[in-house]
Protein backbone atom coordinates (compact mmCIF):
# COMPACT_ATOMS: atom_id res chain seq x y z
CA UNK A 1 0.00 0.00 0.00
CA UNK A 2 1.52 3.48 -0.87
CA UNK A 3 2.00 6.86 1.29
CA UNK A 4 -1.50 8.53 1.15
CA UNK A 5 -1.24 11.90 0.40
CA UNK A 6 -2.58 14.27 2.77
CA UNK A 7 -4.87 15.92 -0.24
CA UNK A 8 -6.90 12.12 -0.50
CA UNK A 9 -7.75 12.61 3.16
CA UNK A 10 -11.60 13.43 4.14
CA UNK A 11 -10.56 15.51 6.92
CA UNK A 12 -8.27 18.77 7.19
CA UNK A 13 -5.18 18.66 7.97
CA UNK A 14 -3.11 21.53 8.81
CA UNK A 15 0.69 21.27 9.56
CA UNK A 16 3.06 24.08 11.31
CA UNK A 17 6.60 23.73 11.74
CA UNK A 18 8.74 24.69 15.14
CA UNK A 19 8.43 28.53 14.09
CA UNK A 20 4.63 28.50 13.77
CA UNK A 21 4.62 28.64 10.30
CA UNK A 22 2.18 26.54 7.98
CA UNK A 23 3.73 23.92 5.99
CA UNK A 24 1.03 21.43 4.89
CA UNK A 25 -2.81 22.46 4.31
CA UNK A 26 -4.83 20.02 2.65
CA UNK A 27 -7.42 20.26 0.39
CA UNK A 28 -9.78 19.52 2.87
CA UNK A 29 -8.81 22.04 5.04
CA UNK A 30 -9.36 24.88 1.97
CA UNK A 31 -12.55 23.54 2.11
CA UNK A 32 -13.67 24.09 5.69
CA UNK A 33 -11.54 27.28 5.79
CA UNK A 34 -12.28 29.01 2.35
CA UNK A 35 -8.78 29.56 2.16
CA UNK A 36 -6.68 28.08 -0.62
CA UNK A 37 -3.21 26.66 0.37
CA UNK A 38 -1.02 29.31 -1.33
CA UNK A 39 -2.86 31.83 0.95
CA UNK A 40 -2.02 29.17 3.81
CA UNK A 41 1.28 28.35 3.37
CA UNK A 42 3.93 30.38 4.53
CA UNK A 43 1.98 31.84 7.24
CA UNK A 44 1.85 31.85 10.99
CA UNK A 45 -0.76 29.41 11.87
CA UNK A 46 -2.94 31.85 14.36
CA UNK A 47 -3.22 33.96 11.00
CA UNK A 48 -3.94 30.97 8.65
CA UNK A 49 -6.40 29.18 11.42
CA UNK A 50 -8.28 32.52 13.32
CA UNK A 51 -9.67 30.38 15.55
CA UNK A 52 -12.23 31.43 18.29
CA UNK A 53 -14.32 29.04 21.25
CA UNK A 54 -17.93 29.96 21.51
CA UNK A 55 -16.99 32.77 24.04
CA UNK A 56 -15.42 35.03 21.46
CA UNK A 57 -12.00 34.05 22.79
CA UNK A 58 -8.82 33.86 20.59
CA UNK A 59 -8.67 29.71 20.31
CA UNK A 60 -4.69 30.16 20.22
CA UNK A 61 -4.07 32.46 22.87
CA UNK A 62 -6.04 29.75 25.29
CA UNK A 63 -3.96 26.60 23.60
CA UNK A 64 -0.44 28.39 23.22
CA UNK A 65 1.10 25.55 21.78
CA UNK A 66 4.48 26.77 21.42
CA UNK A 67 4.65 28.69 24.96
CA UNK A 68 2.74 26.36 27.21
CA UNK A 69 3.50 23.46 29.40
CA UNK A 70 6.09 21.70 27.33
CA UNK A 71 4.12 18.31 29.00
CA UNK A 72 1.10 18.94 26.94
CA UNK A 73 0.83 17.01 23.85
CA UNK A 74 -2.53 17.43 22.28
CA UNK A 75 -5.73 19.65 22.69
CA UNK A 76 -8.92 17.33 22.37
CA UNK A 77 -11.85 17.54 19.45
CA UNK A 78 -13.32 20.73 20.57
CA UNK A 79 -16.20 23.06 18.63
CA UNK A 80 -14.67 26.01 17.49
CA UNK A 81 -15.63 29.09 15.14
CA UNK A 82 -14.10 30.58 11.90
CA UNK A 83 -14.63 33.94 10.89
CA UNK A 84 -18.14 34.52 9.72
CA UNK A 85 -19.49 32.17 12.43
CA UNK A 86 -18.52 28.77 10.66
CA UNK A 87 -18.40 26.07 12.84
CA UNK A 88 -15.74 23.81 12.83
CA UNK A 89 -14.47 20.61 15.14
CA UNK A 90 -10.77 21.17 15.58
CA UNK A 91 -8.08 18.59 17.64
CA UNK A 92 -4.15 19.36 17.69
CA UNK A 93 -1.33 17.30 18.19
CA UNK A 94 1.90 18.46 19.52
CA UNK A 95 5.02 16.69 18.74
CA UNK A 96 7.90 17.82 20.45
CA UNK A 97 11.62 17.50 20.20
CA UNK A 98 13.42 15.20 23.21
CA UNK A 99 15.46 17.49 26.17
CA UNK A 100 18.86 16.46 26.76
CA UNK A 101 17.41 15.09 30.55
CA UNK A 102 14.92 12.92 28.22
CA UNK A 103 12.19 14.95 28.33
CA UNK A 104 9.76 16.70 26.65
CA UNK A 105 11.28 19.64 24.47
CA UNK A 106 10.41 22.38 22.11
CA UNK A 107 7.27 22.02 20.19
CA UNK A 108 9.06 20.72 16.70
CA UNK A 109 5.72 20.06 14.59
CA UNK A 110 2.03 21.44 15.44
CA UNK A 111 -0.82 18.88 13.96
CA UNK A 112 -4.42 20.49 13.77
CA UNK A 113 -7.00 18.14 12.23
CA UNK A 114 -10.15 19.87 11.24
CA UNK A 115 -13.70 18.70 10.53
CA UNK A 116 -17.41 19.60 9.48
CA UNK A 117 -20.25 19.73 11.97
CA UNK A 118 -22.47 17.79 8.96
CA UNK A 119 -21.87 14.66 10.22
CA UNK A 120 -22.43 15.18 14.10
CA UNK A 121 -25.53 17.58 12.99
CA UNK A 122 -27.03 14.62 10.91
CA UNK A 123 -26.34 11.93 14.32
CA UNK A 124 -27.75 14.75 16.52
CA UNK A 125 -31.00 15.15 14.74
CA UNK A 126 -31.12 11.14 14.26
CA UNK A 127 -31.20 10.84 18.25
CA UNK A 128 -33.65 13.57 18.23
CA UNK A 129 -35.99 11.61 16.21
CA UNK A 130 -35.48 8.61 17.78
CA UNK A 131 -36.27 10.21 21.05
CA UNK A 132 -39.47 12.00 19.57
CA UNK A 133 -40.79 8.53 17.83
CA UNK A 134 -39.94 6.41 21.05
CA UNK A 135 -41.94 9.53 23.29
CA UNK A 136 -45.01 8.97 20.68
CA UNK A 137 -44.86 5.13 21.22
CA UNK A 138 -44.57 4.51 24.39
CA UNK A 139 -47.06 7.68 25.22
CA UNK A 140 -50.54 5.32 24.43
CA UNK A 141 -49.72 2.33 26.13
CA UNK A 142 -48.48 3.87 29.27
CA UNK A 143 -51.85 6.17 29.05
CA UNK A 144 -53.92 2.92 28.79
CA UNK A 145 -52.71 1.43 31.34
CA UNK A 146 -52.46 4.21 33.50
CA UNK A 147 -56.09 5.08 32.34
CA UNK A 148 -57.37 1.43 33.10
CA UNK A 149 -55.53 1.12 36.39
CA UNK A 150 -56.50 3.89 37.70
CA UNK A 151 -60.16 3.26 36.74
CA UNK A 152 -59.85 -0.31 38.41
CA UNK A 153 -58.18 1.17 41.80
CA UNK A 154 -61.07 3.46 42.28
CA UNK A 155 -63.96 1.60 40.78
CA UNK A 156 -62.91 -1.90 41.38
CA UNK A 157 -66.23 -3.57 42.80
CA UNK A 158 -68.09 -2.14 40.15
CA UNK A 159 -66.76 -4.50 37.73
CA UNK A 160 -67.58 -7.74 37.00
CA UNK A 161 -64.65 -10.50 36.81
CA UNK A 162 -65.53 -10.49 32.80
CA UNK A 163 -64.93 -6.40 33.17
CA UNK A 164 -61.71 -7.02 34.96
CA UNK A 165 -60.02 -9.63 33.11
CA UNK A 166 -60.82 -7.39 29.62
CA UNK A 167 -58.96 -4.79 31.68
CA UNK A 168 -56.11 -6.62 32.89
CA UNK A 169 -55.16 -8.04 29.63
CA UNK A 170 -55.23 -4.67 28.13
CA UNK A 171 -52.77 -3.82 30.59
CA UNK A 172 -50.83 -6.65 29.95
CA UNK A 173 -50.47 -6.20 26.15
CA UNK A 174 -49.87 -2.44 26.63
CA UNK A 175 -46.75 -3.29 29.08
CA UNK A 176 -45.75 -6.00 26.51
CA UNK A 177 -45.62 -2.83 23.59
CA UNK A 178 -42.84 -1.36 26.12
CA UNK A 179 -41.31 -4.18 26.67
CA UNK A 180 -40.74 -4.43 23.16
CA UNK A 181 -39.86 -0.84 22.08
CA UNK A 182 -37.11 -1.04 24.81
CA UNK A 183 -35.58 -4.36 23.70
CA UNK A 184 -35.66 -2.40 19.83
CA UNK A 185 -34.12 0.88 21.48
CA UNK A 186 -31.23 -1.67 23.38
CA UNK A 187 -30.77 -3.32 20.02
CA UNK A 188 -29.97 0.00 18.07
CA UNK A 189 -27.92 1.01 20.69
CA UNK A 190 -25.64 -1.97 20.53
CA UNK A 191 -25.73 -2.17 16.97
CA UNK A 192 -24.63 1.37 16.76
CA UNK A 193 -21.94 1.16 18.91
CA UNK A 194 -20.68 -2.10 17.18
CA UNK A 195 -21.62 -3.96 20.47
CA UNK A 196 -23.98 -6.81 19.03
CA UNK A 197 -22.87 -10.09 20.86
CA UNK A 198 -23.85 -13.13 18.83
CA UNK A 199 -23.74 -16.08 21.24
CA UNK A 200 -23.72 -19.00 18.53
CA UNK A 201 -25.51 -22.83 18.66
CA UNK A 202 -26.47 -25.08 16.28
CA UNK A 203 -29.57 -23.47 14.95
CA UNK A 204 -32.53 -25.83 12.89
CA UNK A 205 -33.75 -23.33 10.94
CA UNK A 206 -36.19 -25.18 8.83
CA UNK A 207 -37.83 -25.82 12.76
CA UNK A 208 -37.76 -22.23 13.35
CA UNK A 209 -39.27 -21.22 10.44
CA UNK A 210 -42.11 -23.50 10.83
CA UNK A 211 -42.40 -22.53 14.69
CA UNK A 212 -43.12 -19.06 13.50
CA UNK A 213 -45.89 -20.85 11.04
CA UNK A 214 -47.39 -22.90 12.98
CA UNK A 215 -47.93 -19.84 15.67
CA UNK A 216 -49.68 -17.85 12.79
CA UNK A 217 -51.87 -20.49 12.10
CA UNK A 218 -52.99 -21.03 15.83
CA UNK A 219 -53.64 -17.17 16.00
CA UNK A 220 -56.17 -17.79 13.05
CA UNK A 221 -54.11 -17.29 10.08
CA UNK A 222 -55.35 -20.27 7.73
CA UNK A 223 -52.84 -22.95 7.10
CA UNK A 224 -52.94 -22.38 3.00
CA UNK A 225 -51.30 -18.63 3.34
CA UNK A 226 -48.25 -20.34 4.36
CA UNK A 227 -45.54 -22.57 1.55
CA UNK A 228 -42.57 -23.27 3.51
CA UNK A 229 -40.05 -24.91 1.06
CA UNK A 230 -36.50 -26.46 2.16
CA UNK A 231 -34.27 -27.28 -1.14
CA UNK A 232 -31.16 -29.08 -0.88
CA UNK A 233 -28.73 -30.65 2.12
CA UNK A 234 -28.26 -27.82 4.32
CA UNK A 235 -25.04 -27.02 5.92
CA UNK A 236 -25.21 -26.86 9.74
CA UNK A 237 -25.80 -23.33 10.63
CA UNK A 238 -24.08 -21.73 14.18
CA UNK A 239 -25.65 -18.79 14.79
CA UNK A 240 -27.56 -16.58 17.62
CA UNK A 241 -31.02 -18.68 18.12
CA UNK A 242 -32.79 -15.82 19.93
CA UNK A 243 -31.50 -13.40 17.42
CA UNK A 244 -32.40 -15.57 14.50
CA UNK A 245 -36.18 -16.29 15.94
CA UNK A 246 -36.14 -12.04 15.98
CA UNK A 247 -35.20 -11.87 12.34
CA UNK A 248 -37.65 -14.71 10.94
CA UNK A 249 -40.44 -12.90 13.35
CA UNK A 250 -39.65 -9.68 11.86
CA UNK A 251 -39.70 -10.31 8.53
CA UNK A 252 -42.67 -13.08 8.49
CA UNK A 253 -44.60 -10.88 10.59
CA UNK A 254 -44.25 -7.64 8.02
CA UNK A 255 -45.20 -10.55 5.37
CA UNK A 256 -48.60 -11.11 7.00
CA UNK A 257 -49.59 -7.80 8.01
CA UNK A 258 -48.00 -5.33 4.70
CA UNK A 259 -48.15 -8.60 2.28
CA UNK A 260 -51.15 -10.34 0.48
CA UNK A 261 -51.86 -13.88 -1.14
CA UNK A 262 -49.31 -16.69 0.21
CA UNK A 263 -46.84 -16.07 2.15
CA UNK A 264 -43.74 -18.61 0.66
CA UNK A 265 -40.84 -19.20 3.02
CA UNK A 266 -37.74 -20.57 1.25
CA UNK A 267 -34.38 -22.09 2.45
CA UNK A 268 -31.84 -23.01 0.58
CA UNK A 269 -27.87 -23.36 0.98
CA UNK A 270 -26.20 -20.98 -0.19
CA UNK A 271 -22.84 -18.98 -1.13
CA UNK A 272 -21.26 -15.71 0.79
CA UNK A 273 -18.83 -14.40 -0.71
CA UNK A 274 -16.35 -17.25 -1.19
CA UNK A 275 -17.95 -20.17 -2.85
CA UNK A 276 -16.17 -22.30 -0.89
CA UNK A 277 -17.66 -20.91 2.32
CA UNK A 278 -21.01 -22.24 3.25
CA UNK A 279 -23.72 -20.55 4.38
CA UNK A 280 -27.92 -20.70 4.44
CA UNK A 281 -30.51 -18.34 2.87
CA UNK A 282 -33.81 -17.70 4.02
CA UNK A 283 -36.62 -15.40 1.70
CA UNK A 284 -39.72 -14.23 2.79
CA UNK A 285 -41.81 -13.34 -0.12
CA UNK A 286 -45.72 -12.14 -0.73
CA UNK A 287 -47.99 -11.36 -2.77
CA UNK A 288 -49.04 -8.16 -1.76
CA UNK A 289 -48.41 -4.47 -3.54
CA UNK A 290 -44.62 -4.89 -2.82
CA UNK A 291 -42.42 -1.80 -2.17
CA UNK A 292 -42.06 0.59 -4.68
CA UNK A 293 -38.78 1.23 -6.28
CA UNK A 294 -37.97 4.71 -5.45
CA UNK A 295 -37.91 3.62 -2.19
CA UNK A 296 -35.66 0.22 -2.02
CA UNK A 297 -32.59 1.90 -0.68
CA UNK A 298 -34.16 3.22 2.05
CA UNK A 299 -36.06 -0.38 3.55
CA UNK A 300 -33.13 -1.19 6.00
CA UNK A 301 -32.97 2.45 7.36
CA UNK A 302 -34.16 4.11 11.06
CA UNK A 303 -38.11 5.08 10.64
CA UNK A 304 -38.75 3.62 7.48
CA UNK A 305 -42.21 2.36 7.59
CA UNK A 306 -43.52 2.41 3.53
CA UNK A 307 -47.00 3.61 2.62
CA UNK A 308 -48.46 2.64 5.47
CA UNK A 309 -47.67 4.69 8.78
CA UNK A 310 -47.81 2.52 12.74
CA UNK A 311 -45.27 1.15 14.46
CA UNK A 312 -41.29 2.43 15.22
CA UNK A 313 -39.96 1.85 11.51
CA UNK A 314 -36.93 0.49 13.72
CA UNK A 315 -37.83 -3.23 12.53
CA UNK A 316 -36.17 -3.62 9.30
CA UNK A 317 -33.45 -1.18 10.38
CA UNK A 318 -33.01 -3.90 13.35
CA UNK A 319 -32.71 -6.87 11.39
CA UNK A 320 -30.13 -6.06 9.21
CA UNK A 321 -27.76 -4.97 12.42
CA UNK A 322 -28.63 -8.55 13.56
CA UNK A 323 -28.32 -10.25 10.20
CA UNK A 324 -24.80 -8.26 9.53
CA UNK A 325 -23.73 -9.02 13.53
CA UNK A 326 -23.69 -13.10 11.99
CA UNK A 327 -21.65 -11.78 9.00
CA UNK A 328 -24.45 -12.10 7.18
CA UNK A 329 -26.34 -9.61 4.02
CA UNK A 330 -30.07 -9.17 3.46
CA UNK A 331 -31.67 -7.33 0.54
CA UNK A 332 -35.01 -6.69 -0.71
CA UNK A 333 -36.58 -6.52 -4.35
CA UNK A 334 -39.71 -7.58 -5.72
CA UNK A 335 -41.44 -11.19 -6.25
CA UNK A 336 -42.39 -13.24 -8.88
CA UNK A 337 -45.89 -12.54 -7.95
CA UNK A 338 -45.44 -8.58 -7.26
CA UNK A 339 -44.73 -8.48 -3.56
CA UNK A 340 -42.18 -7.74 -1.14
CA UNK A 341 -39.34 -9.86 -1.66
CA UNK A 342 -36.50 -10.37 1.73
CA UNK A 343 -33.52 -12.90 1.11
CA UNK A 344 -31.24 -13.29 3.74
CA UNK A 345 -27.85 -14.93 4.02
CA UNK A 346 -26.42 -16.43 7.01
CA UNK A 347 -22.29 -18.01 7.12
CA UNK A 348 -23.14 -21.62 7.70
CA UNK A 349 -20.80 -23.99 9.78
CA UNK A 350 -18.72 -23.96 12.81
CA UNK A 351 -16.87 -20.24 12.94
CA UNK A 352 -13.19 -20.25 13.43
CA UNK A 353 -12.93 -18.69 16.58
CA UNK A 354 -14.68 -22.33 17.98
CA UNK A 355 -12.64 -24.59 16.17
CA UNK A 356 -10.27 -26.21 18.38
CA UNK A 357 -6.75 -24.94 18.84
CA UNK A 358 -7.41 -22.16 16.47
Amino acid sequence: MGVVEADELPDGVVVADGRGLVVEFNAAAARLTGTPPRRALGRPVREALPLEDIAGRRWWDVTDPYGGLRIRTRQPERNLLLPGGREVLVAARYVRETAPGGGPGPLRRLVVTLRGTDARRRAELGHAELIATVAHELRSPLTSVKGFTKTLLAKWDRFTDDQKRVMLQTVDNDADRVTRLIAELLDISRIDSGRMEVRRSVVDLPTAVRRHVAAYEAAGQPPERFDVRVRGELPELWADADKVDQILGNLVENAVRHGAGTVTLEIEPAALGDPARPAVAVTVSDEGPGIPAESMHRVFTRFWRGSRRGGTGLGLYIVKGLIEAHGGRITVGSGGAGGARFRFILPAGLPEFLLPNS
